[in-house]
């Protein structure tokens, strides 16, 4: 087995609605698409946003873009309008998510 990072095999890209947070990862081929399917679950988000994120997370595929979505409820502390945190709008979500480490 070895570790991966997701950043090194797909482009990520989130933003908001209200208190929910959306992470659209894109494999960079076939076969990154093929493990990140594998390896990137609805949970494994979810833990690795730890707190940050309240309710669930779904995932959603894409194959024939070769993409995964990730809706992550209660993720913006109430929203934009409400939240103190620094990311609002979620933004830097998809840059956190590209951090995680993986073993394949």
């Amino acid at each position: 087995m070895s570790r991966i990072k997701l950043i090194d095999i797909a482009s990520a890209r989130s933003g908001d609605k209200n208190d929910v947070c959306n992470i659209g990862v894109m494999a960079n081929d076939l076969v990154a698409y093929s493990i990140i399917k594998q390896h990137l679950t609805a949970d494994k988000v979810k833990q690795h946003f730890g707190d940050m994120i309240k309710g669930e997370v779904v995932r959603y595929e894409w194959d024939t873009i070769e993409s995964l979505n990730f809706v992550c409820h209660g993720a913006l502390d109430g929203g934009a309008s409400r939240s103190l945190r620094m990311d609002t709008l979620g933004k830097n979500f998809s840059s956190h998510l590209l951090r995680l480490e993986f073993e394949v």
